[in-house]
C-alpha cells in the first residue's frame, strides 16, 4: 500500500499517513497527483450549491438593503399618512385613520418576515466566507506542497552535482598522486 503514489506523496511532503489526512488535504493531493489545477471560484462554487430559496433571501437582501427600496418605503408611508389624514378624510371616512393602526401592522408583519429572510442570506455569505477560505487553504496548500517538491528536485539536482564534482576532484587528485609517484620514482 505504500507504493502508492498518493500515499508516497502524502508520507513525504506533508509527512502525514493519507488515514490521517484530512478532506482538503486529501483532495489537494490527488489533483497534485493527477496533474489538475485546483483553484476555483468560491461564488461559482457557492451558487451551484444555492437552493431557490438561498437565492431568494439574497434577493430579498440585495432589494431590502437598497436605498432605492428605503427611499420608495419612505414615500409610501408618506403617501399612507396623506391619504388617511388629508385627501380621505375630505370625502368621507379615511380607512386608516390617525394613529394608523393597520400601517402598524403592516410594517410589523413587514419587519417579522423581512428579519429573517435578511439573517438567513447573511448566514448564506457566511458561509460563502468559508467556503472561500477553505478553497483559499486549498490553493495554499497545493501551492506550499508544490515548492516542497521543487525545492526537493533542486537539492537532489544539487546533491547530484556536488557528487559529480566530488568524483572529479577525487579523480584529479589520484591523476596527481599517481604523477608525483612517478616523478619521485624517476628521481
Amino acid at each position: 500500500m505504500a507504493s502508492n503514489p498518493l500515499h508516497l506523496l502524502a508520507a513525504r511532503l506533508i509527512g502525514k499517513t493519507p488515514a490521517a489526512l484530512d478532506a482538503e488535504e486529501r483532495h489537494v493531493l490527488v489533483k497534485m497527483q493527477e496533474r489538475r489545477p485546483i483553484a476555483r471560484d468560491a461564488a461559482d462554487v457557492a451558487d451551484e450549491r444555492a437552493t431557490l430559496g438561498d437565492r431568494l433571501a439574497d434577493r430579498v437582501a440585495a432589494v431590502g438593503g437598497s436605498w432605492g427600496f428605503i427611499i420608495a418605503f419612505t414615500l409610501v408611508l408618506i403617501g399612507w399618512m396623506v391619504l388617511n389624514s388629508d385627501v380621505l378624510t375630505r370625502w368621507g371616512q379615511p380607512f386608516d385613520p390617525y394613529p394608523y393602526i393597520f400601517l402598524n401592522l403592516m410594517l410589523s408583519t413587514l419587519a417579522a418576515v423581512q428579519a429573517p429572510i435578511i439573517m438567513m442570506s447573511q448566514n448564506r455569505q457566511a458561509a460563502k466566507d468559508r467556503l472561500a477560505a477553505s478553497l483559499d487553504y486549498e490553493v495554499n496548500l497545493r501551492t506550499e506542497l508544490e515548492m516542497l517538491r521543487m525545492h526537493e528536485v533542486i537539492d537532489q539536482s544539487i546533491a547530484a552535482r556536488l557528487d559529480e564534482l566530488l568524483a572529479l576532484v577525487r579523480a584529479q587528485a589520484d591523476g596527481g598522486e599517481r604523477g608525483r609517484s612517478r616523478t619521485e620514482g624517476a628521481g
